[in-house]
């Protein structure tokens, strides 16, 4: 497992979704999955979810595109998530590296920590 120096410019949180059609495709899912870490996007938190209609809708009714809406969307997805919490904890030492990705977690860590990621 290779270890990805960082570099010292902050990082932002981004909520990536993957729609359904993608998904039921395991090599659809697997090629955008590449094409977030051969970008050298970190991933923080990984979470399957099968929303019924009603949810997108709501979700999607929502939707502004701006920090304070990308905020609550990624409550919505993880709940347990304190955004504040990783922006004074996690995202620096994500920041400044070296970090290395878990496959088995699907999520980034620090290296030397043998963390795999959140709980």
């Amino acid at each position: 497992m290779a270890s990805i120096l960082r570099s010292p410019q902050a990082l932002q949180l981004t909520l990536a979704l993957i729609k359904p059609d993608a998904v039921a495709h395991p090599l659809i899912l697997e090629a955008v999955h590449q094409q977030i870490l051969s970008n050298k996007f970190l991933i923080v938190r990984m979470r399957e979810l099968l929303w019924r209609k009603e949810d997108c809708q709501k979700f999607y009714q929502e939707h502004e595109d701006s920090v304070v809406s990308a905020s609550r969307e990624i409550a919505a997805f993880f709940p347990d998530f304190s955004e504040q919490r990783w922006y004074e904890e996690e995202e620096p030492q994500l920041r400044c590296g070296p970090v290395c990705y878990s496959p088995e977690g699907g999520v980034h860590y620090v290296a030397g920590t043998g963390d795999l990621g959140p709980a």
